[in-house]
């Protein structure tokens, strides 16, 4: 699957040689673009946690005021689970939202906002892990659109799955898109309106991540999940993924981003409208 994408240039971060031991490495890499790779010589491995501590237009892990909050976030963390639970706690607590935006944000700017969308923190929750010596990535999957029910009536839906390389395996979440609040508001009207799927979640799916395992908002892992209609593989950032063969085949990025941006302000509202009346008492009110 990896040999099928463009170029992936992945710059490796210094990360200290007890890292390094236990990812099973005694020295960084020099990581190449995966076109310039002869055709003789083998593709690398995907899953090897070497290749996911990198940076990229959109993490940017040099950015002095993204490494400071990195920092601030993880010094007092005894443990590298501590770690990940700390940054991903972080990234949960920004509101979600579907602002309007023509360009992928990086995550230094991301840290600026004061709310985000799934690209959005997937970018920021990536490049906090990778500073913080875990390998980190996004997985990107099709949805089914019954998943948007409420906040959106159109097309299938794209969701980054942040997969992050814990205790000597990939472990994935997409928990971090979805701050309490509108968590806790969603599943109080899906439950009102007898829906099992909606507002991006399933009714019994997870809510949190404990650092160890997966946890998924659609209850069940991509390969199971049937809401799951296409599984893209795995990507340093959305950047890379929207710049792949695979994607640029089926959408024009301009014509998606267009797209998705003519439905931003209803998905606002609605957003905003499932915060003030979890219970959706206003649109019942309004249909009776």
């Amino acid at each position: 699957m990896i040999g099928e994408r463009g170029e992936r240039a992945r710059i490796l971060h210094t990360v200290s040689p007890e890292r390094r031991a236990a990812l099973g490495h005694a020295r960084p890499r020099k990581v190449v673009p995966m076109s310039e790779i002869p055709a003789s010589r083998p593709m690398p491995n995907e899953d090897d946690p070497g290749l996911w501590l990198g940076s990229s237009p959109l993490l940017d892990l040099a950015d002095p005021k993204l490494r400071l909050r990195a920092q601030a976030l993880t010094q007092l963390c005894k443990s590298e689970r501590e770690r990940a639970l700390a940054v991903y706690r972080f990234v949960k607590r920004i509101p979600f939202s579907r602002p309007f935006k023509m360009r992928l944000h990086t995550a230094r700017e991301v840290v600026q906002q004061d709310r985000a969308d799934s690209a959005d923190k997937a970018a920021l929750l990536v490049a906090l892990l990778r500073l913080a010596e875990i390998p980190a990535r996004v997985r990107y999957l099709t949805l089914r659109s019954e998943m948007m029910r409420g906040l959106v009536d159109g097309p299938d839906s794209m969701r980054p799955v942040v997969e992050v390389f814990r205790e000597r395996h990939w472990v994935g979440t997409d928990t971090y898109i979805f701050d309490a609040s509108y968590t806790a508001a969603a599943r109080t009207r899906l439950r009102a309106y007898g829906w099992e799927r909606g507002y991006g979640m399933d009714a019994d799916g997870d809510m949190l991540w404990d650092g160890t395992g997966s946890a998924y908002v659609g209850k069940s892992p991509p390969r199971e999940d049937p809401m799951v209609l296409q599984d893209h593989g795995v990507f340093c950032d959305t950047l890379e993924f929207v710049s792949s063969p695979q994607y640029r085949a089926a959408h024009s990025r301009l014509g998606r981003a267009v797209q998705w941006n003519m439905l931003a302000a209803g998905m606002e509202r609605a957003i905003r409208e499932l915060r003030e009346d979890p219970h959706g008492l206003g649109a019942l009110h309004f249909s009776g």
